[in-house]
């Protein structure tokens, strides 16, 4: 006997009893099961060459995008993965462990040949030869990238020239003249300054761990509406409205830095920057440890960042006049006068000592401190708080519905377009200033950065900020960690899934022209694959004598997630996890 089972309610029919409307491509059908799934409905096909065998495979993988707009899979993969980074942090009772690898014989091998090979450059600098010095700078850069690939972190010493160098002294020199003191502002108040530890760990009180749950905002640049817009836009401060979401991540690192010397001990953080209705960002963030909420408070009165630029003034070139690059001179000159404009070091040495900086940004008076203790069901709402938009883009959660939301928005963006994010950017050959580095490739009133793009009005583009040491690890090694726990519980009922070694393959972006399969099949594939994969998972959690128990965010205290009913892998609904732990392979 067969048995069909609906999950969707009926489809509308005409008078002929024929489904009204078009009905979904293969293509669509296909999408919706990856999707439900769990798997990328946007698969990147690469190609892997196998090292020892020398076969060559078109492999289809991920394309990890972190917005559910791109690809919900990926999406609430990487959001499972900031969930358990947080919860793994958060109320650590031992110091994290941060494992160094040691160097391995082909590195220090390879160290050994680059320094031969920096000495002869130095021998053939002394003696001037060009062709010697051409082939052994390139022969260093091959060493460099070799290191890399060997697993270097970092960058190594450049091979500077002594031209450069001595650029590098003068340059040296110029910023020592310019270096401004640090005593601080007469009228922000005082903050005790103590020695910080390398303890990053709180104390127990009470038989548990407790750590802060902390919502630090901007102030206020005028009277809003309930949707975020200005009443008044005459009298709203956009300018410093842009200046503030410019510097917002200057002014966090600073509190946090002020936070650590005031309580006296490595401080670690995981904070999220999300913006408010009115577009200006607001920070959530999870501390490690209880702290006092009137020393929270301090450090917050306290805290300011200082921008020592120009000051902007009065824009200079508005309109369509602008200036203009002089191939001859090699810099920007006026249109009109053929003058030369003000070089940016020479814009640095004409701020006085008793001059204020470009712009002064600081936190405003509204603070929300919470305590939350581990395990507790306000720590798992905490955690889902705080990741709760990571997989929607800056334009989704500023959405504007009504034509009052959208020119707030225009205006505040009009104000980024005319602010400075960098002393790099092309917006100061507006203000007669030549930015740090101008080529005659420089665009004036153009730059590209984030800062000044409509779709994420300023806001970092990395919206999660964590210490080093929240948990010392990596989200690689996190992913790592919850691949590694899959494996343990395949293993433990007789499923081997080893890992491979990642220096077997080699990986290379397809030609243009190769015929590759198409994307429902390598979305069909994949679905096969998920669902054998999934079948494997459960025989496994019910052969398991302490399978994993769910927390209330859904994810079970073990680095994979809870496995999902049957009733949720065949639902329809979007506040289902449809991820399941077998996507951590």
């Amino acid at each position: 006997m067969t048995t069909t089972v609906f999950d969707d309610a009926p489809r509308v029919t005409d008078e002929d009893g024929k489904p009204a409307g078009r009905g979904p491509s293969f293509l669509d059908i296909a999408i919706a099961a990856a999707d439900r799934h769990g798997v990328c409905v946007r698969p990147i096909v690469l190609e892997q060459t196998d090292t020892v065998t020398g076969r060559v495979a078109y492999v289809p993988v991920p394309c990890g995008a972190t917005r559910e707009s791109q690809c919900g899979p990926c999406a609430r993969k990487a959001k499972a993965l900031r969930q358990a980074q947080c919860r793994e942090g958060w109320h650590l009772s031992e110091e994290p462990t941060k494992p160094r690898a040691r160097p391995t014989f082909d590195q220090e091998g390879l160290i050994g040949y680059r320094a031969d090979l920096l000495a002869l450059l130095g021998q053939a600098r002394q003696q001037q030869h060009a062709a010697d010095i051409a082939e052994l700078e390139a022969e260093i850069i091959w060493a460099d990238k070799q290191l890399t690939a060997l697993g270097m972190r970092g960058t190594p010493p450049a091979s500077a020239s002594e031209e450069s160098a001595g650029r590098d002294s003068e340059e040296s020199s110029a910023t020592e003249k310019r270096r401004r003191s640090t005593r601080r502002r007469q009228d922000a108040p005082d903050l005790p300054r103590n020695p910080v530890s390398d303890r990053t760990i709180g104390r127990e009180f009470g038989g548990h761990y407790s750590s802060m749950f902390v919502t630090l905002t901007m102030p206020s640049y005028g009277k809003v509406h309930s949707d975020g817009s200005a009443r008044n836009p005459e009298h709203y401060d956009y300018q410093r409205a842009a200046w503030d979401a410019i510097t917002c991540a200057r002014l966090f690192s600073r509190w946090i830095q002020n936070l650590r010397r005031v309580v006296g001990w490595n401080v670690q953080y995981f904070a999220v920057v999300e913006p408010q209705k009115r577009g200006a960002p607001h920070i959530h963030m999870a501390l490690r440890g209880a702290i006092s909420r009137a020393v929270i408070r301090q450090v917050n009165e306290a805290t300011y960042h200082q921008v020592w630029w120009p000051q902007l003034g009065e824009m200079r070139y508005p309109g369509a006049v602008v200036p203009v690059w002089d191939p001859r001179r090699e810099t920007f000159i006026d249109p009109g006068s053929k003058a030369g404009l003000t070089d940016w070091d020479d814009a640095l040495d004409t701020i006085g000592l008793t001059d204020e900086p470009a712009h002064k940004a600081a936190f405003g008076p509204r603070i929300d401190i919470q305590g939350i203790a581990a395990g507790t069901k306000a720590a798992s709402e905490a955690i889902g708080y705080l990741c709760k938009y990571l997989t929607k883009s800056v334009t989704e959660v500023l959405h504007a519905r009504t034509a009052r939301q959208h020119d707030h928005y225009d205006r505040l963006h009009a104000a980024l377009c005319r602010t400075p994010c960098s002393p790099r950017c092309a917006i100061w050959l507006l203000y007669g200033i030549i930015p740090k580095g101008a080529t005659a490739k420089t665009v004036p009133g153009i730059c590209k950065a984030r800062a000044h793009r409509r779709e994420t009005l300023a806001l970092p583009g990395n919206r999660v900020l964590t210490s080093e040491q929240w948990t010392g690890k990596t989200l690689g090694d996190h992913k790592a960690d919850r691949m590694e726990f899959v494996r343990n519980r395949l293993a433990a009922v007789g499923i081997e899934k080893p890992a491979t070694d990642p220096r077997r393959y080699t990986w290379a972006t397809i030609a243009p022209g190769t015929r590759t399969p198409s994307r429902a099949k390598l979305l069909m594939t994949a679905i096969a694959e998920r669902i054998t994969w999934r079948a494997e998972y459960d025989r496994a959690l019910l052969a398991a004598a302490d399978p994993p128990r769910p927390d209330e965010d859904g994810c079970s205290a073990t680095p994979t997630c809870a496995t999902p009913t049957v009733q949720q892998i065949f639902s329809n609904d979007n506040g289902v996890d449809r991820t399941g732990a077998p996507d951590v392979c």
